[in-house]
């Protein structure tokens, strides 16, 4: 009929309008569908990395660790351990560069929140292990080469340069100039505690320290460190290691020439010969290790000997003008009553004794006394290269008074 007919149009009209609804919104549906998926992934993803992150927190957590357990032995001197995790941390930076917790943080790009960040945040963004690790290293590598600079023994010193070697920050040779460095400064630092108001304590103390402790540095070196190669390089090659060590045992006895010298010119009493036999028994020390000075000493002592010699010849002099000014032949008699009642002691055969009658001129027995006792302290130090001087300066000093 028409009504049905009506109705059934209408209800057509109203399917095709909601149909048109529809087909309008089917693409929101599909985007939203789109979004749901992948978010749905990215938290079944989530779910299994943090399922896997919880299976492996034991391990993740140690290396997590890692910083601080380094950090911990170096300051407790485990050495061995903390070498053992540095070798593993660079292991892991070869195997795992892509990840920022392990990987340096200054060769990783920053995100872009960080270039807008200012500088106090970026500074507290957290450091990656390899970072924190090498600033354990380094912590170890100053506390080792501070150990050099105390009073350690050859056992630790063979441990410690091992640990050096193990951590291969240097090359042979500058690990030789670094144990020397250190050692020396150990040395230098004894030295400098002695006191220098007395020249001669000042420079037997330092004889005492130089022998001792210098040969104690040089067998640790030679305990250490191989020097079986030639001592001149080959045409070609470079200046070898060995050539180092010799030049510094060489700058070492130089300098305590150069004390020696010093402690000499402000003087050492009467004690030249007892400071004469300690410097001889250093070098003759010293020449078991191919360091032999003698041969540096004589001049040196020749030249305070020289120098003493002619001061008390000069002094004697001088006292001897002094005298002669006040003195006369008229009241010479009077006042020491001649020779002639002075009993004349028996000389021992070998021996030589002034004639009795130089106490009628005391001018000239207070004289010839200043040149006995001249002669007396020349004897405790007498090189024979100083006849020649010795004879010049006494010959000058007889044609003054005559």
């Amino acid at each position: 009929s028409a009504e049905c007919t009506g109705r059934a149009g209408r209800g057509f009209g109203g399917i095709e309008t909601r149909l048109g609804s529809l087909l309008d919104r089917l693409p929101a549906l599909q985007d939203a569908c789109r979004n749901f998926m992948r978010d749905a992934e990215e938290i079944a993803c989530s779910r299994r990395m943090n399922s896997l992150t919880l299976n492996r927190h034991t391990e993740i957590l140690e290396i997590l660790e890692i910083p601080q357990l380094m950090d911990t032995c170096v300051r407790n001197g485990y050495y061995e351990e903390a070498l053992e995790l540095a070798a593993y941390v660079r292991r892991l930076e070869r195997k795992h560069s892509s990840i920022p917790v392990i990987q340096v943080g200054p060769t990783l790009p920053l995100p872009h929140s960080c270039h807008t960040a200012s500088m106090s945040e970026v500074s507290l963004l957290p450091q990656s292990i390899v970072e924190e690790v090498r600033q354990s290293t380094q912590l170890m590598l100053n506390q080792l080469i501070q150990q050099l600079r105390t009073n350690i023994q050859l056992p630790s010193c063979l441990r410690v340069i091992g640990y050096l070697r193990r951590m291969d920050v240097f090359t042979e040779a500058e690990l030789r100039i670094k144990f020397l460095q250190a050692r020396d400064a150990w040395l230098r630092s004894i030295q400098t505690s002695i006191p220098d108001d007395d020249p001669y304590f000042h420079i037997t103390k330092t004889i005492e320290a130089c022998r001792v402790h210098l040969f104690d540095i040089i067998t640790q070196y030679r305990a250490i460190f191989s020097d079986e190669e030639p001592l001149l390089p080959s045409e070609g090659q470079t200046l070898n290691e060995g050539a180092i060590f010799h030049g510094w045992v060489l700058q070492k006895v130089s300098e305590f020439l150069q004390t020696l010298e010093q402690d000499l010119q402000h003087g050492v009493g009467s004690r030249l010969d007892s400071l004469l036999g300690q410097c001889m028994y250093f070098g003759l020390s010293f020449s078991r290790v191919g360091a032999d000075f003698r041969g540096h000493l004589a001049p040196l002592f020749q030249h305070v000997a020289a120098d003493a010699f002619k001061k008390a010849v000069e002094e004697t002099v001088e006292k001897f003008r002094e005298e002669m000014n006040s003195y006369t032949l008229i009241s010479a008699p009077a006042v020491f009553g001649g020779s002639a009642g002075v009993p004349v002691p028996a000389s021992q055969p070998g021996t030589l004794q002034p004639p009795m009658v130089l106490l009628d001129f005391p001018p000239l027995a207070c004289f010839l006394n200043g040149l006995l006792v001249a002669f007396n302290d020349l004897r405790l130090c007498c090189p024979i290269a100083l006849a020649q001087d010795v004879t010049t300066c006494l010959e000058d000093a007889l044609g003054e008074v005559r």
